[in-house]
């Protein structure tokens, strides 16, 4: 397979976001904001907003050897759409509205994944959205709204998380296309919406005795968040065992629960196609050992 079984196996790991709702012109919705790369052991981290410059792999790395070190290695996108979602509901915008920005988002998802097959890209995993109807943070927003429902068995906003799966199933059917048009790359879809739902369903089971849905961190309330009190802030508190909650700050998950949706993705089936087929070796080692988190 593309990606190198031997010791100098490499994973590349790439934050992309859309933000085309809040760009002024085309212009800036497609520059790379953040272009630089981080070497560690192997590990290469590219950031950036609507793709990824081919300078940003190029920085450190001699050109005649930028194509082979991405085509040996492990690509992880990040998760990418949760910030151009968060800042809208949390702005106001109606789920109905927000749900037409999801082609805008998947767009750039692509764009991004085209971009890093021209560079050499092999080996990609790209994931799906969360379950956000879990989130603190909207459990705080909503909370007392008329019109919401929630699911009898977790407590999640049941519109949210059909909002998240929308996300999912475009992104999926948009990746089979990529499949089709380049057999030879190996796409890994990774379904962190149904490795996160594990927790959600049976927290205890994963050691989350304090619940899946209040914040470890936050500022009070039912959920433990308050959107005008930021976790850093003198004013909010913050638990005692962030192990054993599921969720962080409101919008971000614990360590505990990264660590458990990274299990699921390298070790199980919550991967398409299924990522120990495609990439089967027994660890991936570095300073502090496998890697616990995404």
């Amino acid at each position: 397979m593309p990606w190198s079984s031997s010791l100098t196996r490499r994973m590349v790991f790439c934050w992309c976001s859309d933000w085309w709702c809040e760009a002024s012109s085309p212009a800036k919705r497609k520059r790379c904001v953040h272009d630089w790369k981080w070497e560690r052991e192997g590990v290469y981290l590219v950031t950036g907003f609507s793709g990824v410059a081919a300078i940003t792999l190029n920085n450190g790395v001699a050109a005649t050897n930028c194509k082979q070190l991405i085509g040996q290695s492990l690509v992880l996108m990040g998760e990418i759409g949760g910030n151009d979602y968060n800042h809208a509901l949390v702005a106001g915008k109606s789920i109905d509205e927000v749900e037409t920005y999801v082609p805008f988002v998947i767009n750039t998802i692509i764009s991004a994944v085209n971009e890093l097959i021209e560079l050499g890209a092999q080996t990609l995993v790209i994931p799906g959205n969360l379950p956000i109807g879990c989130s603190a943070a909207y459990l705080t927003i909503f909370y007392g709204s008329d019109n919401i429902q929630y699911d009898n068995s977790t407590g999640c906003i049941i519109t949210l998380n059909k909002f998240a799966e929308y996300h999912n199933e475009l992104l999926q059917r948009k990746l089979q296309q990529i499949r089709v048009l380049h057999p030879e790359v190996n796409i890994i879809y990774a379904d962190y919406y149904n490795a996160a739902m594990q927790f959600f369903r049976s927290p205890n089971k994963f050691g989350f005795t304090n619940g899946a849905l209040k914040a470890c961190c936050g500022g009070g309330g039912p959920f433990n968040y308050n959107p005008s009190i930021d976790c850093a802030d003198s004013s909010s508190t913050s638990c005692a065992q962030p192990d054993t909650y599921v969720n962080w700050d409101g919008l971000h998950l614990t360590e505990a629960a990264y660590k458990v949706i990274f299990k699921s993705i390298y070790e199980g089936s919550y991967t398409t196609p299924q990522f120990n087929t495609l990439c089967p070796i027994s660890t991936l080692q570095w300073p502090g050992g496998l890697l616990s988190s995404i």
